[in-house]
């Protein structure tokens, strides 16, 4: 029973036949100007108007990259190198590529307003203008969080950096494919994308970017991608993207309405069955309806984690990411949470093939877990 999409994806079948025979020869290189050369440019240019379909964009804006992380960092640093001014505006909850970008320019003489949330994990668009400035270069707020759920009101903090005529960047990683995000209509000018979160393989990311930016590539050595990002382009992974975002834009409807019975199923069950446990991030409508994350006060969640691997049952306490690190979530810690109880943080992420049957052992499972974990913690 795997419910840890957020941390990896399993590769739709679909995608996979897709980047088979680019692996088993008959494929060239895409800049090369022989036959085999020009089928391949067709591939990669026919991938990137799929991944800009998604996003109702311009697949010119497409540069492709190995992942998420890079997109945000070429956001970042790349029009930072650019840029007029020296301030960015983001938030206390983006993801640690995001967040150490930001850091990285702090070193380098820059400023950062990273504004707060409110209990809910949510960005609120009023505190978001009040921290523009005259030389504010960039405002960046990811669409949705993938350590608890919550989606941000992207359409109005865009409509206002629009209006300062500040450049908004979107990190979409956990809202594609969940959540409609069409560039122009929320004054999107850089969205950043994985692969690997829309059922496509991992080692591919995508950023979009409107053509009236500028960016300084951080990989040089060729032309590639419009000289954003040199080397040979993975055009297997770039392929199976793809068809993934294809799959997404196509099933979005259906997948959302599914993944959201089953993800209020399972939330209000844990709830009612864990004695203390608590919602972490938004309710309905306003949280991803894939995403499942509570607290549990008086345990570890490294100790429940790894008594319901041992019952067939793959979950995750936070971002994978973030995880690495040993560090307490910072998210957690913007939404008020101290070091002991984000130590009891459990998330459950659904997909692409999570069934009701697998919700109700998960139910069966996880109260009996944590009963357990928590009688051999007492003294």
């Amino acid at each position: 029973m795997y419910l840890d999409y957020a941390g990896f994806s399993p590769v739709d079948p679909r995608v996979v036949a897709v980047m088979r025979p680019f692996f088993e020869g008959g494929v060239g290189n895409p800049n090369a100007q022989h036959s085999l050369g020009l089928e391949a440019r067709s591939s990669l240019d026919g991938a990137r108007g799929k991944v800009a379909r998604l996003f109702a964009a311009t697949p010119g804006g497409v540069i492709f990259t190995a992942s998420a992380t890079e997109a945000n960092n070429l956001a970042i640093k790349g029009l930072a190198q650019r840029a007029a001014g020296r301030h960015v505006v983001t938030s206390t909850i983006e993801h640690v590529s995001l967040i150490d970008s930001c850091r990285d320019l702090e070193k380098r003489g820059w400023s950062v307003t990273y504004v707060a949330v409110d209990a809910d994990g949510r960005v609120d668009p009023e505190a978001v203008a009040s921290a523009i400035r005259a030389d504010t270069a960039l405002v960046s707020i990811m669409a949705a969080n993938n350590e608890i759920g919550t989606i941000q009101p992207v359409r109005e903090i865009g409509r206002i950096a629009r209006a300062r005529g500040v450049p908004f960047h979107v990190d979409a990683v956990g809202a594609a494919g969940r959540v409609p995000l069409p560039v122009d209509d929320c004054r999107i000018d850089l969205l950043t994308l994985s692969s690997n979160d829309l059922y496509g393989p991992p080692g591919a990311g995508a950023l979009w970017v409107r053509g009236t930016i500028k960016l300084a590539p951080l990989t040089v050595g060729g032309g590639q991608e419009r000289g954003y990002r040199a080397g040979t382009e993975n055009l297997p992974a770039i392929a199976g993207m793809g068809v993934a975002a294809d799959l997404a834009r196509v099933e979005v409807a259906g997948e959302v309405a599914r993944l959201g019975e089953l993800r209020d199923r399972l939330l209000s069950g844990l709830l009612a069955r864990i004695p203390d446990a608590r919602l972490t991030g938004a309710r309905g409508s306003d949280r991803l309806p894939h995403h499942v994350s509570i607290v549990v006060p008086g345990v570890k969640a490294e100790s429940v984690l790894t008594d319901l691997d041992l019952r067939g049952i793959a979950a995750s306490s936070g971002a994978t990411c973030t995880a690495m690190t040993g560090e307490p979530s910072h998210v957690l810690r913007a939404i008020g949470c101290d070091r002991d109880t984000a130590e009891g943080s459990l998330c459950f992420t659904l997909g692409r093939w999570t069934t009701a049957s697998e919700i109700d052992l998960v139910l069966d499972a996880v109260p009996a877990v944590i009963a357990r974990v928590r009688r051999l913690a007492s003294p």
